[in-house]
């Protein structure tokens, strides 16, 4: 595998966090996810956190500017110089631009975009399950039906700034895990 700065990107469910941390631990490099830090600014209790709990649990994104802020701040640590992974971020066509201008301006331009697909009702399934496994409240079903319906309306259409410099992947991501991962090593080649 050639690539070392990706971008993992697909709907809620389709198993972005799990690739990204497999992906991330057979390259040597960090799987960087803004719902990750923004979880943690939750538990933490901070004024962020409390902003972000409340559109999370709302099924809404939270802010360009917050997560653009949170991102650049992790992407500058030294360890993700030599490559990341990214799960979660960018989101919007606006957060492609912010990453695009960050890392261009650091010489270190996005290599692979990796688009997760795999059909709604089984989406849907995945996470009510998870949900009742996990205890996560921010996983009903109408909360999942709401962030279903974000991500096609404000995060789908960053893909078409990253095809048009053929860095895109799709990959179907309706299979096993290990089959998943098979298909994305397959597309890094």
């Amino acid at each position: 595998m050639s690539a070392r700065r990706i971008l993992l990107v697909g709907p809620p469910g389709v198993g972005k966090g799990t690739q990204a941390e497999r992906l991330a631990s057979r390259l040597g490099i960090p799987k960087i996810s803004t719902g990750d830090m923004l979880r943690a600014a939750v538990a933490a209790g901070s004024a962020l956190g409390e902003r972000a709990r409340e559109l999370i649990e709302s099924g809404e994104l939270v802010s360009d500017e917050i997560v653009i802020g949170i991102a650049q701040a992790r992407l500058s640590e030294p360890d993700a110089r030599l490559g990341f992974v990214l799960d979660g971020f960018p989101r919007t066509p606006a957060q492609a631009e912010a990453l695009d201008g960050y890392l261009a301006g650091a010489g270190t331009p996005l290599e692979r975009c990796l688009v997760l697909e795999a059909p709604e009702a089984e989406l849907v399934e995945r996470l009510l399950k998870r949900a009742q496994i996990e205890g996560r409240a921010d996983d009903n079903e109408a909360t999942i039906r709401r962030r279903m319906q974000v991500y096609r309306d404000q995060t789908a259409p960053l893909l078409a700034h990253y095809r048009g410099g053929s860095i895109v992947a799709e990959i179907d991501a309706d299979s096993t895990i290990d089959e998943v991962e098979k298909r994305i090593d397959e597309a890094l080649s």
